[in-house]
């Protein structure tokens, strides 16, 4: 009697992992992750375009406005105090406007879908998430500040012309203020990412970031208290202009040199990034 062999076990092949060699992706491979999910979003490239059209138009906007200014008697004399570079960013504050809401979209928007818990379950120590998060639109954001400087360059050039405000590129002034305007939109991104991460919501995240970008100084100078006054010096904006400015700077209550405008903003930008790690490693996604 023949005695049939059965068809040998089939097992998965096993996967040695030595030790000192993480299973999950490196950095490199998490950080292709995140500039695919960033470019992919068809809001990503409409944000990106806004923010460049507009810094552009608005800065188109300042240089015409200077026809005005000449033929006004009482606001001629203003003319020969502008810096030309000052023209040329003028529109940073609606790219500040522009890029807080693409920082809020990168983190808020995987936790409306659910996809930050296929994020944090491939990479458990999540900081690296964060960070490359932080490094994608940091690159972005700088990219996209220097097209749109560039462009506002281009299509004021003209127009400072005849009033002899083009700024020379080896004037430290003019650097000053055109990469410091990078500077603040780079901030004003990290800002929103942060809070973004803790909030979790893109309406509350846009909501803090409108309110503490823009709106606060504006209506805490209707306050006429001392330590108001010297808050509002601190917020955001008035610290920018700290160095997005080449002559003196009219802030209420403080005035903060260029140097300590740097601080400032850094602040804002690290603050929120800092509590945001720390909110990740202790709360569930």
């Amino acid at each position: 009697m023949t005695t049939l062999a059965s068809p040998p076990e089939i097992t998965a092949p096993t996967t040695l992992v030595r030790p000192g060699h993480p299973t999950h992706g490196s950095f490199a491979g998490l950080m292709r992750g995140e500039w695919i999910k960033l470019l992919s979003l068809r809001s990503t490239w409409w944000t990106l375009a806004s923010t460049v059209v507009l810094m552009t138009l608005v800065s188109f906007a300042a240089a015409m406005s200077l026809d005005a200014m000449a033929a006004d008697p009482l606001m001629a004399p203003a003319i020969a105090d502008l810096h030309g570079a000052e023209v040329i960013s003028g529109g940073f504050q609606i790219g500040m406007l522009t890029i807080a809401v693409l920082g809020a979209l990168f983190i808020t928007g995987e936790y409306s879908t659910g996809m930050i818990r296929s994020t944090f379950a491939a990479v458990p120590t999540r900081l690296p998430v964060l960070a490359a998060k932080a490094v994608a639109l940091v690159v972005l954001t700088t990219v996209v500040t220097a097209v749109g400087v560039t462009l506002s360059y281009l299509v004021t050039m003209p127009q400072l012309a005849g009033y002899d405000l083009v700024p020379a590129l080896d004037d430290p002034g003019t650097w000053r203020v055109l990469a410091g305007t990078a500077y603040f939109l780079v901030a004003a991104a990290l800002f929103t990412l942060g809070i973004g991460t803790l909030l979790r919501s893109t309406a509350g995240t846009v909501t803090v970031a409108l309110a503490v970008l823009l709106l606060l100084p504006g209506v805490l100078s209707f306050i006429s208290l001392d330590w108001v006054e010297t808050l509002v010096g601190y917020l955001p904006l008035p610290a920018s202009s700290a160095f997005l400015t080449a002559g003196d700077t009219d802030v209420r209550g403080v005035a903060l040199t260029a140097g300590e405008g740097i601080a400032v903003i850094a602040a804002y930008a690290v603050v929120p990034m800092v509590a945001a790690a720390v909110a990740l490693r202790r709360r569930d996604a």
